[in-house]
C-alpha cells in the first residue's frame, strides 16, 4: 500500500478515523484504501446553505469571468492528472489508461466550458407589433444537485458541474458510496481554486447514504434541478420524487447497446471496435456493447475472430502494466454476472467463451450465442457479457436494436452508404447516440450525451446541453408610444 499512501498524500487525502465512516475498498485486492466521514443531516443542511448563499453572488459574476475560473480548475486538474488517474483506477477498478482518460475528460470539459462561457446565446425574433422588440435570454437556475455513479466517478461530475458553473449555478455533489475518495480529491482541487476567488460554496460535496443525503436532495425545493446518473430503477425514483415538487431532472440511466455488423463491413476495424466496447471497464460502462447483431453470412467467422481476440485480453490488477480488463466493482456485481450466465443457459443460449469467475471480483469476458427475444437480452447486466445474435436483413436488425427498453448508444459497421443512412434515418436507431464504423463507447465531450426511453432522456456535456442548467426568459420591450395588444386585440374603456 506504499504507492497508494503516496498518492493519497499528494492529493491531500487523510483517512478518517472518527465515528460514522465510509470505507473505500480496492476492487482488485479487496483491501481497504481509506475512510471518509459520512455526512449527517446537519452536514447536508450546511452544504445547501453554503451553495445557496454562493449562488446569490456567483450568478452576478459575468459568464466569461466564471469561465476563466473554470479554466484555472482545468489547470489544477492537469497538474494532478497522474495521481487522480491512478486513484480512479485504484478505487473503481478500471485500468490506468482509462483512469487517466477520465481525468482528461474533466480537463476537456473544462476547456469546453471556457469557450461556452462566451456563447450562452439568446434569440431575437421579430415582434408582430410595431415598435416592439421580442427576444429570449437565459439566467442561472440555482443550486443544482448532482448524483454520480461509481463507473465514472469524476468525469460525470465534470460534465454537470463545470457546465453549470459557467452558467452561473452552484453544485451540490453526492458521489457514489463506492468511490468517495476520488470525489474528495477532485473537490479539494477545485476548492483551492475557488477559495482564491472567494467562492468556496460554488461546489459543495456531501458523501452520504440515501436516507441522509439522497432522499433529502430529491425533496429539496432549494435545488431546482437534480442531475442523476445510475440505474433505470434509481432514475424512476428520482423522477417521481423530484417531479412531485415540480422540480427538473436530468437523467442518464441504463444502456443496452448494440452494434449491427453488415457483411460488407471492414471486419478488422469492427473487431477492434467491438472488443473495446464490450470489454472496456469490465463491461461497466453505460455505453458498453451488450448485443452484437451479426449478419448470418459472416457470423461464424467473426465470432471466431472475436473469441481469439478475447483470449488475448489480460485480466488483472487495474494498476498493473499490461492489464486490459480489471475487476468488477464488488461481490454484488460478481453475483449479478453469475446470475446472468445462468439465465442465458436457462433460456437456451450458449456460452461460447468465458462465463466463469476467476476469484475475487475478477470474471472472464463472455461471449454468448443468444436470441434477440430472450428475457436476459433485454436486461442491462453491468458486466462483460456479450450476446451475439444472427440476422438476415438490416431492417430486422434495426427492429431488434430498438425493441429493448433502453435507448442510449448504438452503432453499425458497414461500407454501404444506403445501410448507414437507413440506420441513421427516422426509421433507424432510436438511441440518443448512433455511430457508423465505430463502437458504442467513447463519446466526445462536444456532443450531447444521453439517450431515450429507459435511459432517461437527459443530455449532458456538449452541444446545447447547457440549457438544462438555465432558465429561459422571454422579453418584450415596447419602445413605441402605443400599447398594442397581441393578435390585434382591442381593449377600450372610457
Amino acid at each position: 500500500m506504499s504507492d497508494t499512501t503516496t498518492i493519497l498524500e499528494r492529493l491531500g487525502i487523510q483517512s478518517y478515523q472518527g465515528g460514522e465512516a465510509l470505507h473505500s475498498y480496492n476492487p482488485s485486492t479487496g483491501e481497504a484504501i481509506a475512510a471518509v466521514k459520512l455526512a449527517t443531516s446537519s452536514d447536508y443542511e450546511a452544504a445547501v446553505a453554503a451553495s445557496t448563499e454562493a449562488f446569490s453572488r456567483w450568478r452576478l459574476v459575468p459568464a466569461p469571468q466564471r469561465g476563466l475560473i473554470v479554466r484555472e480548475i482545468a489547470e489544477a486538474l492537469r497538474e494532478h492528472k497522474q495521481d487522480l488517474g491512478a486513484l480512479v483506477s485504484l478505487e473503481m477498478g478500471k485500468i490506468l489508461q482509462e483512469g487517466l482518460g477520465e481525468v482528461q475528460e474533466m480537463i476537456d470539459v473544462a476547456d469546453f466550458a471556457l469557450g461556452l462561457s462566451r456563447q450562452l446565446y439568446g434569440m431575437t425574433t421579430h415582434s408582430e407589433r410595431p415598435g416592439h422588440r421580442l427576444y429570449e435570454q437565459w439566467h442561472p437556475l440555482g443550486a443544482v444537485g448532482v448524483i454520480t455513479a461509481f463507473n465514472f466517478p469524476v468525469a460525470v461530475w465534470a460534465w454537470n458541474a463545470l457546465i453549470a458553473a459557467v452558467c452561473g449555478d452552484t453544485v451540490i455533489w453526492k458521489p457514489s458510496e463506492e468511490t468517495p475518495l476520488t470525489a474528495v480529491a477532485v473537490h479539494n482541487i477545485a476548492q483551492r481554486v475557488l477559495k482564491n476567488h472567494g467562492f468556496e460554496g460554488v461546489f459543495t460535496l456531501v458523501v452520504g447514504d440515501v436516507p441522509t443525503v439522497g432522499e433529502p436532495m430529491l425533496d429539496d425545493r432549494r435545488l431546482p434541478l437534480i442531475s442523476a446518473t445510475g440505474s433505470t430503477r434509481m432514475g424512476r425514483i428520482v423522477a417521481e420524487r423530484v417531479g412531485r415538487r415540480l422540480g427538473r431532472t436530468l437523467l442518464e440511466l441504463g444502456g443496452n447497446n448494440a452494434i449491427i455488423l453488415m457483411p460488407d463491413a471492414d471486419l478488422d476495424l469492427a473487431l477492434r471496435g467491438c472488443l473495446f466496447a464490450a470489454v472496456g471497464t469490465a463491461g461497466q460502462r453505460c455505453t458498453t456493447l451488450r448485443r452484437l447483431f451479426l449478419h448470418r453470412s459472416i457470423a461464424d467467422a467473426f465470432r471466431s475472430k472475436l473469441k481469439k481476440a478475447y483470449s488475448q485480453v489480460r485480466i488483472g490488477d487495474s494498476l498493473a502494466a499490461g492489464t486490459l480488463m480489471g475487476p468488477l466493482i464488488n461481490a454484488r456485481a460478481v453475483a449479478n454476472y453469475e446470475q446472468a450466465i445462468q439465465a442465458i443457459r436457462a433460456e437456451g443460449g450458449e456460452i461460447v467463451y468465458g462465463g466463469s469467475v476467476r476469484g475475487g471480483n475478477f470474471v472472464e469476458p463472455t461471449i454468448a450465442v443468444s436470441k434477440h427475444d430472450m428475457r436476459i437480452v433485454a436486461e442491462e447486466v453491468f458486466a462483460p457479457i456479450l450476446h451475439t445474435i444472427e440476422f438476415d436483413h438490416l431492417d430486422e436488425a434495426i427492429a431488434w436494436n430498438n425493441e429493448v427498453p433502453q435507448g442510449l448508444s448504438s452503432a453499425i459497421f458497414t461500407t454501404n452508404l444506403k445501410s448507414a443512412e437507413a440506420f441513421l434515418s427516422p426509421r433507424g436507431s432510436d438511441c440518443g447516440i448512433a455511430n457508423v464504423n465505430m463502437g458504442t463507447s467513447g463519446a466526445e465531450i462536444g456532443g450531447a450525451f444521453g439517450g431515450e426511453k429507459d435511459t432517461g432522456g437527459g443530455r449532458e456535456s456538449g452541444s446545447d446541453s447547457w440549457k438544462a442548467y438555465m432558465r429561459r426568459q422571454t422579453v418584450t420591450i415596447n419602445h413605441s408610444d402605443a400599447l398594442l395588444l397581441a393578435q390585434g386585440i382591442e381593449f377600450n374603456f372610457d
